[in-house]
């Protein structure tokens, strides 16, 4: 029975107050380009381990400016008593992906980085 009021109603409702199919207006869809995601452009939170030892900041640093990504931020705190490695947290200002993605890239290979580097994608709004 819903069914048949369901009908009753966009039959009987004023066509420019229902609700189209998709819950668009049909004059307010637009094409829009979708960028392959190498082109995309983005701020990133970047978080490796890293040996804690002199020198190993300049060498990802060095990584980062050569591939012309600039750096907002920067956090490393004291290792944990005993601890051989110690968190870094870099944010970046936007770059395009194909950029961050070689100088990860680059930064996992460092014998003073361990293992995998997280990579979180920032987005502003407004």
């Amino acid at each position: 029975m819903a069914d048949v009021v369901d009908v009753v109603r966009a039959l009987t409702t004023d066509p420019e107050n229902r609700v189209p199919h998709l819950a668009f207006q049909p004059h307010e869809l637009s094409d829009d380009t979708i960028l392959e995601m190498d082109e995309v452009e983005t701020a990133y939170y970047l978080r490796m381990q890293a040996i804690d030892k002199p020198g190993v900041l300049a060498e990802v640093t060095k990584i980062l400016g050569t591939a012309g990504i600039s750096i907002e931020a920067i956090l490393q705190k004291e290792p944990l008593e005993g601890a051989k490695h110690v968190p870094i947290i870099f944010l970046t200002q936007c770059v395009q992906e194909k950029n961050m993605n070689a100088a990860i890239k680059q930064i996992e290979k460092l014998d003073v980085i361990e293992g995998e580097i997280m990579r979180i994608r920032m987005e502003t709004l407004g």
